[in-house]
C-alpha cells in the first residue's frame, strides 16, 4: 500500500464507521418509547455524524455537538461521543476531551430519562467507553507522531548522506586537479631545465636548433606559469608542498605494500606489466585504490592476509584487493566516504569500481581503467 492509499483507506473506514453508528442509532430510536423520538434522535445523530466527517480544522464543532447530544439523549449517542473523544486525544487535546466527557455524563443526569446513561445496567459501559476512547487516542496519537518524527529523521539523514557524498566527490575532483597540477608542473619544469642546459651549448649546435630550443624553453616556462595561475588555487591552504603531493606518482605500489608489511600487515602482491607504460593518472588511481583497501583491511579485518593484484598490461589497468574476514579494530569510525571518492576518480578516467563481499565473509575492492587510445594520447590527426 502506497503512502497515498493509506490515508485514503483510513478516510473510507471512518466514513463507514460513522455511517454504521448513525444507522444503529436510528434503529435504536425506532424502538425507544414506541418510536416517538425517532426523528429528533436520528436528526441529532446525523448532525453529529456530519460534524465528525468535517475537516479537522473545525475540531471543536464535532465534540460540542456530540457532548450536547449525549447529555440529552444519553446512551444512543455515546458511540459518537467516543469517536469525538478519540479525535481529541489523538490531537493531544486531553483536557478538552475530559471536559467533554464530564459535561456529557454529568449533563445526562438532567437529560431524557428514557435513554439515561445512569441506568442500573449501564454504569460500566457509561464509564468504560469514554475512558477507552481517550486511552486509545492517546496511544495511537503518540505512535503516529513517533512515526512521523522517525520518517522526518530518516529523510534528513538521507539528505545529509547525499550532501556528504557530493562533498566527497567534489573533494576527490579537487585532489585530482591538484595532483595533475603538480605532475604537469614537475614535467614542464624539467623540460625548461633541459632546454636551458642545451641552450647554453649554443656554440656546438646549429643556429636553427638553438632558436627552437629557446622557443621551447620560453613556451614551457609560460605554460608552467599559466598552469600555476589556473590550477594553483585548487590546493587547500594547509596542504603540503608539491614534493609530497608528487609522492603517489614517484612512489610505486610496492613501496606502499612494504610499508604495510613493516607495520605488521600480511600483504601478498602480484604486479604484471610496467607501470611506466601507463598514464600517470592510472598510477595515481592504482595507488589510491590499494591504499584505501589496505586501510579498510586494517580497520575491519585486522590480522587477515590481504592479496593485492595489479595488472598494467593493455587494454586496461586492473587492480584487485581481497581479504578474508578478520577482527574489527576498536576505535572511532571514520566518515566512510573513501569509496565515494575512489569511485569518482575511477569513473572520471572512464573505468568502474566494484566493492563488496566476495564470498565466505571476504571483501573485494577492484577497479578497471581502460587505456587511452593513440588518438586520445596524441590528439586527432590533421
Amino acid at each position: 500500500m502506497s503512502r497515498r492509499e493509506g490515508p485514503l483507506w483510513a478516510a473510507y473506514g471512518r466514513v463507514a464507521l460513522v455511517a454504521l453508528i448513525v444507522a444503529g442509532i436510528g434503529l435504536n430510536a425506532s424502538v425507544i418509547s414506541g418510536g416517538r423520538h425517532l426523528f429528533p434522535v436520528t436528526a441529532a445523530a446525523l448532525l453529529c455524524g456530519a460534524a465528525l466527517l468535517l475537516p479537522r480544522r473545525r475540531w471543536l464543532l464535532a465534540p460540542l455537538l456530540a457532548t450536547v447530544a449525549t447529555a440529552w439523549w444519553g446512551w444512543p449517542m455515546l458511540p459518537l461521543l467516543a469517536i469525538a473523544l478519540y479525535d481529541l486525544s489523538v490531537d493531544r487535546r486531553v483536557r478538552v476531551a475530559l471536559g467533554c466527557a464530564v459535561a456529557a455524563l454529568g449533563g445526562n443526569l438532567l437529560g431524557h430519562p428514557t435513554t439515561s446513561l445512569w441506568g442500573a445496567d449501564r454504569y460500566a459501559s457509561t464509564l468504560f467507553l469514554p475512558a477507552l476512547a481517550i486511552a486509545v487516542g492517546l496511544w495511537l496519537g503518540s505512535r503516529r507522531r513517533l512515526l512521523h518524527a522517525l520518517t522526518a529523521q530518516v529523510g534528513h539523514l538521507r539528505v545529509e548522506t547525499e550532501l556528504r557524498e557530493e562533498a566527497a566527490r567534489a573533494a576527490e575532483r579537487s585532489h585530482i586537479a591538484a595532483e595533475m597540477h603538480d605532475v604537469l608542473a614537475h614535467r614542464l619544469s624539467l623540460i625548461a631545465l633541459h632546454t636551458g642546459v642545451l641552450a647554453t651549448r649554443s656554440d656546438t649546435l646549429p643556429a636553427p636548433v638553438v632558436e627552437r630550443l629557446g622557443l621551447l624553453r620560453t613556451a614551457s616556462t609560460e605554460a608552467l606559469a599559466d598552469l600555476r595561475d589556473v590550477l594553483g588555487a585548487l590546493r587547500d591552504p594547509g596542504s603540503a608542498p608539491a614534493e609530497s603531493a608528487l609522492a603517489p606518482v614517484v612512489r610505486d605500489v610496492r613501496e606502499l605494500v612494504d610499508e604495510a608489511r613493516t607495520a605488521g600487515q600480511h600483504v601478498g602482491l602480484t604486479v604484471d606489466g610496467l607501470s611506466e607504460r601507463v598514464p600517470t593518472t592510472h598510477r595515481l588511481a592504482v595507488y589510491r585504490v590499494v591504499r584505501e583497501a589496505l586501510t579498510n583491511a586494517r580497520k575491519h579485518a585486522d590480522g587477515a592476509a590481504v592479496t593485492v593484484r595489479v595488472d598494467y598490461r593493455p587494454p586496461a589497468t586492473l587492480v584487485e584487493v581481497t581479504n578474508p574476514p578478520g577482527q574489527a579494530r576498536a576505535g572511532p569510525a571514520g566518515p566512510g566516504f573513501g569509496l565515494v571518492g575512489l569511485r569518482e576518480r575511477v569513473t572520471a578516467l572512464g573505468g568502474h569500481l566494484n566493492a563488496g563481499p566476495a564470498g565466505a565473509g571476504a571483501w573485494r575492492l577492484a577497479a578497471r581503467i581502460p587505456h587511452p587510445t593513440d588518438t586520445e594520447q596524441n590528439g586527432p590527426r590533421t
